[in-house]
């Protein structure tokens, strides 16, 4: 009988394993249905050797199982597999988009007190060129026809201010 113990604990064993393995290996949930075979058969073999082994392999698995598979994707970013895996991290994508903001925001803040043409009417948003790119722009002080000059007044974040060029 104490066979039906060691295989139960073997078989609970490799299936929180294979659990593992499947968080780093992932093959389409093949792994996790075997790592959950072994498990059940694990549990079912402790309720044949005793009840009370039984239900202790039953909450280990129920709560090692999903512990052990989550505790390994925690651990996985950290690996070189994970890496290859995942691409770059958080901390490079966010470093990565504040560099490109600021260089759009310098891009943006070159373009004040530089003259352009209004390509749409702005009433008071519309198209503007300037230096031979299109912008959306705001006009300040009313509503400026297509084909005025404008020149750039403000930047506001994002947003580009332009009044009408007089003369």
């Amino acid at each position: 009988m104490e066979s039906l113990l060691f295989a139960g604990v073997g078989l609970i064993v490799l299936g929180l394993l294979l659990m593992v393995i499947e968080a780093f290996l992932p093959s389409g949930g093949v792994i996790g249905v075997a790592a959950g075979i072994c498990a059940i058969a694990g549990v079912v073999l402790l309720f044949r050797h005793d009840t009370t082994w039984g239900i202790i392999g039953a909450l280990s698995v129920l709560i090692l199982g999903p512990v052990s598979f989550f505790s390994a994707l925690s651990v996985l970013p950290n690996t070189k597999l994970g890496q290859q895996m995942m691409g770059p991290g958080v901390e490079d994508i966010a470093l990565e988009r504040e560099k490109n903001e600021h260089e759009h925001r310098a891009a943006r803040a070159a373009l004040i007190d530089q003259e352009g043409i209004a390509r749409s009417t702005l009433r008071p948003v519309g198209i503007v060129e300037i230096a031979g790119q299109r912008h959306e722009a705001v006009a300040l002080g009313g509503i400026i026809d297509q084909g005025t000059r404008v020149r750039v007044a403000k930047i506001d974040g994002l947003q580009i201010g332009v009044r009408a060029v007089e003369g």
